[in-house]
C-alpha cells in the first residue's frame, strides 16, 4: 500500500490533498462529506478582518472602507458573525478527524490579531493568513507593503501558539527575497498563489464586473515554477494551490517540493467524489515508478535536483532549433 502521508504546518496528515478556503469548507456537513472523500485537511472560507474589527466596533476610517462595501461588511456580519465562526470550528473538530484550519483576509495588524486566540481555544489546529495589501496608493513604496505581512505575522504570533500558514499572491518587486523573508518569520507555511478577485468590463452592458472566479489547469505553472525554484531555501512548509484540476498535478507539485497541495475548483466541479480520483491517479503513477511514500518524492525535481535548473528561471522562450516554431 502507497504511504501518502505528509508533513505540513506540523500537523500529519493522511495525504497531500487540502481543502481549500471557499465555499465548499463553510458548513460541517461538507466538511465531513470532504472528510468521506479523502481530504486531508479543510481550510475553513475566510473571514474578513474587516468583519472582526466590525464586530467589535473598532473599524477605523484609515481602512478606507467605502461606504457600500462597509454596509455589505455590516450585513454579512450581522448574519455570519463570529460566534457562529468560532462554533464551526468546534463542531468541525467535534465531526472529523482531519485538522481543521481557519481562515483570515487580513490587510494590517490591527487589533483584530487577538481574535488568533478564541480560534485557538475553540479547537482549531492552525490558522491560515490570507494577505494582500492593495498598491493602489502611488506614494507608497513596496517595503512599506512587504512590512505589513511581517508586521501581521508578528502580532498573530503574539497570540496564538498554533502554526501559522500565510497565503499570499504574486506581486511583489523581489519575489525570492519576500518568500524567503517570510519563511524566516516564524511563518510556519506559505501557500501559493491566492487568486484575487479579478475584475471585467462587461462590454453589452458596460459596467464593471467580475471575471471568473474558477481556476484553470494552466495557471498552476505559476506555483510550480516558484516552489521549484525555491523550495531547496525557504525555510517552512509550502502548499501548493490554483490549476491543481487531477492526481497528476500534485504529483508535479510535490516533485517540485511542496508538501501538501490546496484545491477547490475542481471540488465545485466534480464533488468531493473526485478527490478518491486524483489519489487513485497518484497511487497508479507512484506504484508505476515504484515509489513507496509519498515523502519520497517531495521534493525530488527541485531547482537543486534537476539536470538544467535553468528551466525553472528562464523567462523568454528559446528556439534550440533553427526550424523550432514556437
Amino acid at each position: 500500500m502507497t504511504d501518502f502521508s505528509t508533513e505540513y504546518m506540523g500537523l500529519r496528515l493522511k495525504n497531500p490533498i487540502i481543502a481549500a478556503s471557499s465555499g465548499l469548507t463553510n458548513s460541517v456537513t461538507s466538511i465531513e462529506n470532504l472528510e468521506a472523500n479523502g481530504a486531508a485537511a479543510v481550510v475553513l472560507k475566510s473571514l474578513f478582518e474587516e468583519q472582526i474589527l466590525m464586530e467589535v466596533d473598532s473599524l477605523k476610517s484609515d481602512h478606507s472602507i467605502h461606504a457600500e462595501e462597509a454596509d455589505y461588511i455590516r450585513g454579512y456580519t450581522r448574519q455570519h458573525n463570529l460566534d457562529e465562526y468560532l462554533d464551526l470550528v468546534s463542531d468541525a473538530k467535534k465531526a472529523v478527524s482531519i485538522p481543521i484550519i481557519p481562515s483570515i483576509n487580513c490587510i494590517s495588524a490591527a487589533e483584530w490579531t487577538t481574535f488568533g486566540e478564541r480560534l485557538q481555544a475553540a479547537g482549531a489546529d492552525g490558522l491560515e493568513l490570507n494577505m494582500y495589501i492593495m498598491p493602489r496608493d502611488i506614494t507608497q513604496k513596496s517595503e512599506d507593503i512587504e512590512k505589513v505581512y511581517f508586521d501581521i505575522i508578528k502580532e498573530v504570533n503574539k497570540h496564538v501558539s498554533i502554526p501559522i500558514a500565510v497565503k499570499i499572491g504574486l506581486n511583489f518587486t523581489s519575489m525570492t527575497n519576500m518568500l524567503y523573508n517570510l519563511s524566516i518569520r516564524e511563518a510556519t507555511a506559505i501557500v501559493m498563489f491566492n487568486r484575487f478577485h479579478r475584475p471585467d468590463i462587461d462590454l453589452k452592458k458596460e459596467v464593471l464586473s467580475s471575471a471568473d472566479i474558477f481556476s484553470t489547469p494552466q495557471e498552476n505553472v505559476l506555483p510550480l515554477r516558484w516552489i521549484g525554484m525555491l523550495s531547496e531555501d525557504l525555510k517552512c512548509d509550502l502548499a501548493a494551490t490554483t490549476g491543481i484540476h487531477d492526481g497528476h498535478t500534485v504529483l508535479k507539485n510535490l516533485l517540485a517540493g511542496a508538501q501538501a497541495v490546496q484545491v477547490a475548483t475542481i471540488i465545485y466541479k466534480k464533488g468531493p467524489e473526485f478527490i478518491g480520483e486524483m489519489l487513485a491517479q497518484m497511487e497508479a503513477w507512484m506504484n508505476e515508478k515504484k515509489y513507496s511514500a509519498i515523502k519520497d518524492i517531495i521534493g525530488k525535481l527541485n531547482h537543486k535536483h534537476v539536470k538544467d535548473p535553468a528551466l525553472y528561471e528562464r523567462s523568454q522562450f528559446m528556439k534550440y532549433f533553427s526550424n523550432a516554431k514556437v
